[in-house]
């Protein structure tokens, strides 16, 4: 916590890039070096683009195929679209005071970079076909062949390429990866063409058409895709279910009021705003540096979470009562107490306002049931427990004081006679 408030609130954040300490995540260690696997891929996809260009052009000039031609000119695009891809992967990582929050977006704008490479490639592709003059040449056998041979390439580099791109959040890398994938059919179009020029059918024009459809569909997901980023659309609620459940988790939480967030890169930037059932700032501060490893633990590539922690006065409190039968008997001992009343009370009306009986799970352990009760309690986010012993100076005493719950022994016989000292009807 940084002790400053604004309009009450306190405001809690935690700068660590990383679980370990060691700066943000292992996995991003050497981003834009060498060693970093998404710059090496990045590289490796450059050279692909550049060797389909070379042998498409080639084996145009030898058959002549206005599909092949439009697919050497897509290739050609491809690779302006890989040195894009490689410089704002370069650029995304880098930070300066100008930019504090990173240059990640540059991995969006260069995504949607691509995507209008694509439209412009599909322009010039159907443009070729509709009007473009074709000089078909008799080729050999080879040259169906290699065009065969080629097939496989972009589908099996591409889904290695997106498993990347997804695995370390790169929306480049894996709008780079869909590419590629959506060659396949390109080059599977370009083969029927050149096959039906070598049986003397006239399928070129109609190929060429067909690849420029392709490649407009490929480019408007990446397209969208990246400008949902780039206008700061939220996360999906998937992800932030996700990042809630592991807010709700810590005990010192009693309610989790509001969680947002929003994708740059392939980093998420989280902010929280988060009711602790405790006071002291000092195990505020500690509370919510936990639960930043606990959100980066369960969502990957989170670069910055920022909780908020607005103290509010109680209006209601959960109690939780240990019970030595279902008749309402109070318990004696903690950890072996086979049921647990969780008692609502309304302050302000200084009624009840809700009850649930719970069964014990670890009545039955030989050691260690004290904690495992205490962790149990904790789950369901009691605000005192109440039992026929104390449990000052014991280990579950600690816990539940250590997440804020206060622990009461008490004379009472029943749980009415509880609901009574609580003041309730």
């Amino acid at each position: 916590m940084d002790g400053k408030s604004d309009g009450g609130a306190d405001r809690i954040e935690d700068r660590s890039k990383a679980v370990d300490g060691s700066g943000r995540a292992g996995r991003d260690a050497g981003a834009g070096r060498g060693g970093d696997p998404v710059s090496r891929l990045a590289l490796l996809s450059l050279l692909v683009n550049l060797s389909l260009v070379g042998i498409k052009l080639v084996l145009s000039h030898l058959s002549g195929s206005l599909a092949l031609q439009a697919d050497a000119v897509h290739s050609l695009v491809d690779v302006f679209g890989s040195i894009a891809l490689i410089l704002g992967i370069f650029i995304s990582g880098r930070k300066s005071r100008s930019f504090p929050y990173g240059l990640y977006k540059v991995e969006n704008l260069v995504a949607v970079i691509i995507s209008i490479l694509l439209f412009l490639t599909a322009y010039e592709i159907a443009r070729e076909a509709a009007v473009g003059a074709t000089a078909q040449a008799p080729y050999g056998g080879w040259v169906l062949v290699a065009v065969a041979a080629i097939v496989p390439v972009p589908l099996i580099f591409g889904t290695y390429e997106k498993k990347v791109g997804e695995r370390y959040s790169s929306p480049s890398l894996a709008a780079d990866g869909r590419q590629f994938q959506s060659d396949v059919l390109t080059e599977l179009v370009v083969f029927a063409a050149v096959a039906g020029q070598w049986f003397g059918l006239p399928l070129d024009r109609v190929a060429a058409a067909i690849i420029a459809v392709l490649i407009v569909k490929a480019g408007w997901e990446i397209l969208v895709s990246g400008m949902k980023v780039l206008l700061d659309a939220s996360i999906d609620q998937a992800t932030l279910r996700k990042i809630e459940a592991a807010i709700e988790a810590n005990p010192e939480v009693s309610a989790v009021e509001e969680v947002t967030g929003r994708n740059s890169g392939r980093y998420l930037f989280v902010e929280a705003k988060v009711a602790f059932r405790i006071t002291d700032l000092a195990r505020a501060h500690q509370a919510s540096k936990r639960i930043e490893r606990d959100i980066r633990e369960a969502v990957p590539n989170v670069d910055r979470v920022l909780i908020h922690y607005e103290p509010r006065p109680k209006t209601r409190l959960r109690y939780a009562v240990a019970l030595e039968d279902l008749d309402g008997k109070v318990s004696s001992h903690f950890g072996e107490s086979p049921y647990f009343a969780l008692v609502g009370f309304d302050l302000k009306a200084r009624r009840v306002d809700g009850q649930t009986i719970l069964a014990n799970p670890y009545k039955d352990m030989e050691k260690g049931k004290g904690l495992k009760v205490a962790g149990f309690l904790l789950s369901h986010k009691p605000d005192v427990v109440v039992a026929g012993e104390s449990l000052e100076g014991k280990g579950p005493g600690y816990a539940l004081a250590e997440a804020g719950v206060e622990t009461v022994k008490t004379e009472a016989g029943t749980l009415r006679d509880v609901v009574g000292e609580m003041g309730g009807d």
